[in-house]
């Protein structure tokens, strides 16, 4: 499926510029007209991590004119391995600057916004409609459905993209003209239904392959070139060195996104619960009396990471057998028994299956964030 440019050609490039993109300017399908192109583009790109990176770092290497970065997370150590435009120096900055500043001396004819704040359905249609196209390179299920709804009420372009472990994916969604996320997953999948890089880990380099493909996906749409991944999903493994290809289309039975009404609910952060605990305090009472850590996820997450002195009690043990399950693993009587898993959301359900026959006097804490909020605060200790 073949489709017009996006942009239309902006004026003349200088002669320092055209001598900078001299290798497109040989190229059939972009030439001088497309360089043009390029350079009157507008992109927002969802998240500076493993897939932002590398996405624009290529398009700014292509002369994209304007580059809006949205991300509300900061720069770890464990993020060097694969987010190629942060370094040493760029730890605890937000990401959306650190990649702003690491454009400016790759290019500074690129003009880059930074957004330091997560997505949010307040306002998403109207910054998806000041863009020319989207790349999503978010790492929630919330973000990725949200980039779609907004996609389909504003109409704009959305190349998508996903990593784990060893594969990635990804695909081109054009509303009205071709299937979108929702016609590919059409459930919201929960929060923590696939592991996060953090517990199940991820090649670094493969963040590179995937996210030069939607850079390159980008690029073809703007300026109208070649044939895009319109109800195309390009897979790869990065073990057997392959890319194979699902065809799917969209499904004629499916509402259309009126709203982001419903994707709302699910981009709520967390208002925390009456039972929540800190990772710092339990950090400063470990190894005291009156605490028992008790860790609900499974066994291959738990080996990853623990608290130490922790106990292992997994959730499914919780939901069949309730307060037996727990009980065996109470280190003493009375004090404070707190539940973790990797996000705060698995700790929440255990203390909520609990409640029916807990004793009354059991204290059950939730540990905020989870083993997330844990490894973040390691961080500062």
């Amino acid at each position: 499926m073949s489709i017009p440019p996006l942009v239309d050609p902006g004026p003349p490039l200088p002669a320092g510029r055209a001598a900078r993109f001299a290798r497109h300017l040989t190229l059939p399908g972009i030439g001088a007209e497309g360089q043009r192109r390029l350079a009157a583009a507008r992109v927002l790109v969802i998240g500076a991590g493993g897939l932002g990176a590398p996405i624009v770092q290529y398009l700014v290497a292509a002369g994209i004119g304007l580059i809006t970065v949205i991300d509300d997370d900061r720069v770890e150590r464990s993020n060097l391995q694969r987010q190629v435009l942060h370094g040493e120096a760029d730890l605890g900055r937000p990401k959306a600057e650190s990649v702003r500043d690491a454009v400016a001396r790759l290019d500074p004819g690129v003009h880059v916004t930074a957004h330091v704040e997560r997505l949010h359905p307040a306002g998403a249609v109207e910054l998806f409609e000041a863009h020319d196209l989207v790349l999503d390179g978010s790492d929630n299920f919330a973000t990725r459905y949200l980039v779609n709804d907004a996609a389909e009420l504003s109409g704009t372009p959305v190349v998508w993209g996903g990593i784990h472990r060893f594969s990635g994916q990804l695909s081109v969604f054009l509303p009205g003209r071709g299937p979108m996320l929702r016609d590919l997953f059409p459930e919201v999948p929960d929060a923590d239904a696939i592991e996060s890089c953090a517990v199940g880990g991820v090649l670094g380099a493969l963040c590179g392959v995937v996210g030069s493909a939607m850079a390159v996906e980008a690029l073809k749409l703007l300026c109208g070139v070649g044939e895009p991944l319109v109800g195309r999903l390009a897979r790869y493994d990065a073990l057997a060195a392959r890319w194979d290809e699902l065809r799917f289309a969209a499904d004629p039975d499916r509402p259309a996104v009126m709203s982001l009404e419903e994707i709302a609910v699910l981009c709520e952060v967390p208002r925390g619960r009456p039972d929540d605990i800190s990772a710092d305090e339990v950090a400063a009472r470990l190894g005291g009396s009156g605490l028992t850590v008790i860790d609900v996820r499974t066994d291959g997450e738990r080996a990853a990471s623990e608290i130490p002195g922790s106990a292992h009690v997994p959730l499914d043990d919780i939901l069949d057998r309730g307060w037996v399950a727990v009980s065996g693993a109470l280190h003493e009587a009375g004090g404070d028994i707190v539940l973790v898993c990797q996000a705060g959301l698995r700790s929440a359900c255990a203390i909520d299956a609990l409640a029916a026959s807990a004793p009354a006097d059991a204290a059950l804490r939730n540990l905020a964030g989870g083993m997330d909020a844990w490894a973040a605060a390691s961080q500062g200790r």
